[in-house]
């Protein structure tokens, strides 16, 4: 049933620099056997759980209204109030190397998709139906999620996120700052102390932990490098002041590559890459890539 997994990118996957791992020699690297541009609502996203992958925070991903669900659509203008994303479709063998890039146990995630296996159902369906149960509280999912399989993780959870067109995808969010769905398994966040998302500057100043600045700036630099392709990432950006120009200048050093490491992790010809995605005009950083001295075509 679950031969092919449709996951949700928000962070680190919206850029090929993030899905093959550049900054850090291909590890965790991921390749994708398609990729569609995605806008989600009820979302908003910033740095706020500790790295398994080096000393800075990476993206996670909250809903504005925790009284309803986070949802998303197929689309590459985002609406106001939504913000971009990735839908990334990866064959089944990818499972167990997707898992431990978000720190959850890869056996405890092939014995999460046998279940819906079990149940005629694809993953994301699956854990819909245990979200609707919760009425969509986080904590309560991840709660129930943890009695299932009598595991849970202090990194990245995967969630349920239904799209307009009847697919459900699946999305890693952080283990939550009030609880991970188990007591005995306190999550990173918790550990840290981070109570709410931050923007790069908050990261980058935090008193929390140790931030190492250039691993910081390199994994945001992953993120933002989504808007390359049309992905809006401008929430990411919006407020920052004076991490902007070692961000123009991390953001021209690594542009010229982003497409063909792009095409490389999706697996996309770059026929359809024109057909389905946008340019960086729609990304909401366009001044960024002006202050990189980027040409930003219409």
């Amino acid at each position: 049933m679950n031969e092919t997994l449709l996951v949700v990118g928000y962070g680190s996957l919206l850029s090929g620099h993030g899905l093959l791992t550049v900054r850090r020699n291909g590890k965790s690297r991921l390749v994708a056997l398609d990729a569609f541009p995605i806008s989600i609502r009820n979302a908003r996203r910033g740095l706020a759980k500790p790295t398994q992958h080096g000393r800075y925070l990476a993206m996670d991903l909250e809903p504005v209204d925790s009284c309803a669900p986070i949802l998303a659509r197929a689309a590459q203008a985002p609406q106001p109030g939504e913000i971009g994303a990735l839908g990334l479709v990866f064959e089944r063998r990818w499972a167990q190397r997707l898992a431990l890039r978000e720190e959850y146990d890869p056996s405890r995630f092939l014995e999460l998709i046998a279940l819906a296996d079990r149940a005629g159902i694809e993953l994301g369906a699956f854990l819909l139906d245990i979200a609707q149960r919760v009425e969509f509280d986080l904590l309560a999912y991840r709660t129930e999620l943890a009695r299932l399989l009598g595991y849970t993780s202090p990194g990245y959870i995967f969630h349920p996120l239904p799209l307009d067109d009847g697919r459900v995808a699946i999305v890693a969010i952080g283990s939550g700052f009030n609880g991970s769905g188990d007591p005995a398994v306190p999550s990173r966040r918790m550990m840290a102390g981070i109570d709410r998302l931050m923007t790069l500057e908050e990261a980058l100043k935090t008193d929390r932990l140790e931030v190492d600045a250039a691993g910081q700036l390199g994994y945001f630099l992953e993120c933002i490098l989504g808007g390359a392709h049309g992905l809006f990432v401008g929430d990411l950006v919006c407020g920052l002041n004076g991490s902007m120009d070692s961000l123009a200048n991390l953001l021209a050093c690594a542009i010229a590559d982003e497409q063909r490491h792009f095409l490389a992790a999706t697996a996309l010809s770059a026929a359809r890459y024109r057909q389905i995605f946008g340019t960086a005009a729609l990304s909401g950083i366009q001044s960024l890539f002006e202050l990189a001295g980027i040409r930003c075509p219409e």
